[in-house]
């Protein structure tokens, strides 16, 4: 991980939306041969994963600037089947403001905002409407989230009915049997139609890696959905048994980075699940700078999928500001 001396300028843009510019992947023919040819060395991930948490962190003002950066690249997440109208306007008003002002302005920061809301199809006119010129996207899961075993032309219309609700962007689930399966061709159909059905709104594909079996599994799996034209690759739905682990997110992340040497197009990298303190977002953001580079640290190209992480970091500002650890309640969700 970096050292003290390592500055990370938060960049942001109006209200901490970064301008995109980033042309988007169109996807390409289903190259077997290259798909076959992949494999992942476990152990070496293993080692490589083991080494970051031990590394010497960025500390005081440094790493209140990586914790701000983390905050923008959140997508504030609600996926529970008692949610409500009222509880996801509660959560869009943490988006819209994930930081209380006195210790922004403490910092010497404006406002900021989270990367995204993300709710089930439901809710989506909700979001949309809670979140009307803040820039802020709506993000819905579909697809059957988070198993992927409805009928497919359900699944397909999911995705549409999101889309005209006003969401921005689809986190769809894999046919986890057709990896297992080695079919490769009729998972690339698969995710290529869904991404058809996404038409503008951007894509991330969860492949749900803690089913895979292996991290070949994960390798292959990333390079067939980004050849079928997605946005991001996002490791679980959350409600799997493991989540986003760091050999998991390594083995993606260098997936991402063959593919856009061979193509040139950046694809986005979604951890979700399990990540809910300040100091795990600051491992993956040191893993994210040393794999890819800072293109790959803005909310274009990564985000964290959490719920709780947000009021770790707050607590973890207020105490950079004031020397004190508070009290969970003094960061509401809303």
């Amino acid at each position: 991980m970096p050292s003290d001396q390592t500055a990370f300028p938060v960049h942001v843009g109006q209200a901490g939306l970064p301008q995109i510019s980033l042309p988007r992947n169109p996807g390409m023919a289903l190259e077997d041969d290259w798909v076959a040819s992949v494999q992942a060395n476990t152990s070496a991930i293993e080692r490589r994963c083991a080494s970051l948490p031990a590394r010497r962190t960025v500390k005081k003002d440094h790493q209140a600037a990586w914790l701000l950066r983390a905050i923008t690249c959140i997508d504030l997440t609600t996926l529970a089947g008692d949610d409500t109208p009222d509880r996801v306007r509660r959560l869009c008003a943490k988006a819209r403001q994930p930081v209380r002002h006195d210790i922004l302005t403490a910092l010497g920061m404006g406002p900021i905002h989270t990367g995204a809301v993300c709710v089930y199809h439901e809710m989506v006119p909700t979001a949309v409407q809670a979140l009307a010129g803040t820039g802020i996207p709506v993000a819905a899961v579909s697809t059957g989230f988070p198993a992927g075993l409805s009928p497919f032309h359900l699944r397909v219309q999911e995705i549409r009915e999101s889309v005209a609700a006003g969401a921005d962007e689809i986190d769809i689930v894999i046919s986890r049997r057709q990896l297992l399966a080695g079919n490769w061709q009729a998972l690339y159909d698969e995710v290529a139609e869904f991404r058809a059905a996404c038409g503008p709104a951007h894509m991330k594909t969860i492949l749900a890696t803690g089913e895979l079996g292996s991290l070949r599994n994960v390798a292959r799996a990333s390079l067939v959905c980004m050849m079928a034209g997605a946005d991001f690759i996002k490791t679980s739905t959350g409600k799997e048994s493991t989540n986003a682990t760091l050999p998991v997110s390594l083995t993606m992340i260098r997936a991402i980075r063959d593919y856009h040497q061979r193509t040139g197009y950046r694809i986005g990298f979604k951890p979700a699940g399990g990540i809910s303190k300040a100091k795990d977002a600051l491992v993956y953001l040191s893993l994210m700078k040393e794999e890819l580079g800072d293109r790959w640290l803005r909310p274009d190209l990564f985000r964290f999928g959490a719920s709780s992480l947000l009021g770790d970091i707050e607590r973890q500002l207020e105490h950079h500001v004031t020397g004190a650890y508070s009290a969970g309640w003094r960061h509401p969700m809303g």
